[in-house]
């Protein structure tokens, strides 16, 4: 397995509820890919550095996870076609992952 964080830009506009369905996907695709989310980090609305789609504000949501590669091709795939999320970036932060150093920690 492998360790990844995916970092979320979301519309201003979505409403609490909207935005939790939408994390509740995006986690149900990892768990049903044969992944497992680590940490969920909700950064709040913070003002962007410029207009995306004509908006000056966003929602930051960060997913750290542990998966298989074929996993991040799905969770982009859905992420792309899913409406709200304007942005979007995944990076791999470790390639031999294993769940237990990181409890033993």
């Amino acid at each position: 397995m492998r360790k990844y964080e995916t970092l979320l830009l979301l519309s201003p506009e979505l409403s609490s509820e909207e935005m939790q369905a939408v994390m509740d996907t995006l986690k149900g695709v990892i768990d049903r890919e044969g992944g497992s989310v680590i940490v969920e980090d909700d950064w709040g609305m913070r003002e962007l550095a410029y207009p995306v789609r004509k908006v000056m504000r966003g929602h930051y949501i960060r997913l750290e996870y542990a998966a298989p590669g074929a996993t991040v091709q799905e969770l982009e795939r859905i992420i792309r076609i899913t409406e709200g999320i304007f942005k979007f970036v995944t990076v791999q932060l470790d390639a031999n992952y294993e769940p237990s150093s990181e409890e033993a920690a």
